[in-house]
């Protein structure tokens, strides 16, 4: 039975979705003003390997990401470039599934972008007017807290007194407000800035209202996972459940599932202290895109990863053992037949694999099994005592190992030597 830990809980619960064996997830995806950097891709790639792991326990998945392509940063660098934010956005939305194609990662069901969804997000703010949550200044709208006694219950912020319940990316435009706790829904129209001319009044969507709406229109006013970065939990998530459950009186997810922060060099990362970096950086350094997946998978998501160049060029040297092993297994000339203890140590290695990732995507653990099996294996081999049977069962279970993990991929499908240009897709390599 897989676990996850659930930040609303508090707890590690049994995963039981609502309607089996379907599951029905939802992931923030990224805001696209920029090329995403290896923080941001800690969280994509911890939610693809959740995303992969329920379809390999065997659940139908329903997975869907949105994309913010509106906000503050994204209209000034827009109005910088001299584009109309669709153009701007459509680059970097672009570039950021190169990117993580390129790393492995299996798309969602479902992407949907913020501005496609402006009308859904009209009709929940009128709900949310209906049933006494909002109230309006400035042709701005605004979630009124206080008419929602369980704010605080993700994030377990204690609000007592005049604590903000926004972010500087939510409110860094001037807005007034009945109380610094409440958080913008609808954001009146700006000289210069894109809107949208709605029952509301002419301007554009907050932050927070986004992912409601979408979520909601595509799984459903109660669902099972809501995953994404710890970052998130407040004021994003908890701003979400407040809007979400205000309208529908229902709760809205079951399994609140965060990924913890990336260090790098055992800091944050900052590009004033020369420790930022991009997928593409990355691999203009040559780096290939099987190691920084393994190295990005290899702490369990609930902890913090301090992520090195040191360390990247272990996962180097570890992911070409991998390739290396299953090439030889590939090629290995066997004799008919099988071997009792190729069975058992098949059983014994699915066994341990599935248990550690049955333990809140213990990736750790997971990662040692699969190493363990390979050395055996490879003594196996040493020994001439693995058949044709064997064989064929032994790479299956690489496969298996590899349909989470997605690291034992031919150097022959890398993107290693791709050239990095802020105007052109990447070119493919061999």
């Amino acid at each position: 039975m897989l676990k996850l830990y659930n930040t609303l809980t508090n707890q590690v619960e049994e995963f039981q979705p609502l309607d089996p064996p379907d599951v029905r997830m939802y992931v923030c995806g990224p805001t696209v003003y920029d090329f995403a950097h290896i923080g941001n891709f800690r969280t994509f790639l911890f939610a693809d390997l959740l995303r992969r792991y329920i379809k390999y326990k065997g659940y139908r998945l329903r997975h869907v990401m949105n994309i913010t392509d509106v906000d503050d940063k994204i209209i000034a660098r827009a109005v910088e470039h001299k584009m109309t934010l669709r153009d701007y956005t459509d680059k970097y939305i672009n570039y950021f599934f190169e990117d993580f194609d390129a790393l492995g990662g299996e798309r969602p069901e479902e992407v949907l972008r913020a501005t496609d969804h402006i009308d859904e997000m009209v009709e929940l703010i009128n709900r949310l007017e209906a049933n006494g949550h909002t109230y309006a200044t400035d042709g701005s709208t605004y979630f009124r807290i206080g008419t929602f006694p369980g704010y605080g219950k993700l994030s377990k912020i204690k609000f007592e007194g005049n604590i903000a319940g926004g972010s500087e990316r939510v409110d860094a435009d001037e807005y007034t407000k009945e109380d610094a706790r409440d958080f913008v829904l609808w954001k009146a129209a700006k000289e210069d800035e894109p809107f949208w001319s709605t029952d509301l009044g002419a301007g554009r969507p907050g932050w927070h209202i986004e992912c409601s709406a979408m979520s909601m229109k595509a799984l459903g006013e109660t669902f099972d996972i809501h995953a994404g970065g710890v970052d998130l939990v407040f004021p994003h998530h908890e701003n979400e459940i407040a809007q979400s459950e205000g309208a529908t009186g229902k709760p809205f997810v079951r399994y609140w599932v965060h990924a913890e922060f990336l260090m790098v060099e055992g800091e944050k990362m900052s590009k004033s202290k020369g420790n930022f970096y991009t997928f593409r950086d990355l691999v203009e350094k040559g780096f290939t895109p099987r190691a920084i997946r393994y190295l990005l998978l290899s702490a369990p998501h609930h902890k913090q990863l301090n992520f090195t160049l040191e360390g990247l060029r272990g996962a180097e040297s570890t992911v070409s053992r991998l390739n290396d092993f299953k090439q030889r297994l590939n090629e290995l000339n066997a004799e008919p037949g099988s071997t009792p203890a190729i069975i058992s140590l098949i059983e014994k290695s699915q066994n341990r694999f599935e248990e550690a990732l049955d333990d809140d995507l213990n990736t750790a653990e997971a990662l040692a099994a699969i190493h363990d099996f390979v050395r055996e294996t490879n003594a196996a081999m040493a020994q001439g005592i693995v058949k044709s049977d064997d064989r064929q069962a032994l790479l299956a279970l690489v496969d298996r190992f590899d349909s989470v993990f997605v690291v034992f991929g031919e150097a022959k499908k890398e993107m290693a030597r791709c050239l990095r240009s802020q105007d052109a897709a990447w070119k493919n390599c061999v």
